[in-house]
């Protein structure tokens, strides 16, 4: 698994505090979004993410437009000052987060409208195979 790896935002939306956890590994970006009630401090999220990070749901892979580089290359230290200053003044969940949220819940949306289509339909034949009975049973004679 060289190259992959994994970061979390913590933010407040609206009442409630979201954790949005993204990885990158080889075939895209995954996203997975978890909600806390109150205000979580940082080692309960971490304390979470150590136990549950296996049983987490993530969206399906997006590509994530990064290239992962198979080994190491030197980076200039004042580069890499300048991206953890920029990593760390983001505030903003990635876009690509985003998609891969969004991809979750059409998913969901799919695999519910199917449950429910199939729901509705055994509960119309099983509705109508009563009215059938009940028409034969009143044109039965005595």
């Amino acid at each position: 698994m060289l190259g992959d790896s994994a970061s979390s935002t913590v933010y407040c939306d609206g009442s409630m505090w979201v954790c949005v956890c993204e990885r990158v590994t080889s075939q895209g970006l995954q996203a997975c979004r978890i909600v806390f009630g109150s205000e979580p401090k940082e080692y309960e999220v971490f304390a979470y993410l150590q136990r549950h990070y296996f049983e987490l749901d993530f969206s399906p892979a997006v590509d994530a437009g990064l290239r992962m580089s198979s080994g190491s290359k030197h980076v200039n230290p004042k580069r890499l000052k300048r991206l953890a200053a920029r990593a760390m003044g983001n505030d903003a969940v990635s876009t690509k987060a985003q998609e891969a949220l969004s991809k979750g819940r059409d998913r969901a949306k799919i695999s519910r409208s199917k449950v429910s289509r199939s729901q509705r339909l055994s509960d119309e034949a099983r509705r109508r195979t009563l009215r059938t009975e009940k028409h034969r049973e009143k044109h039965k004679g005595h």
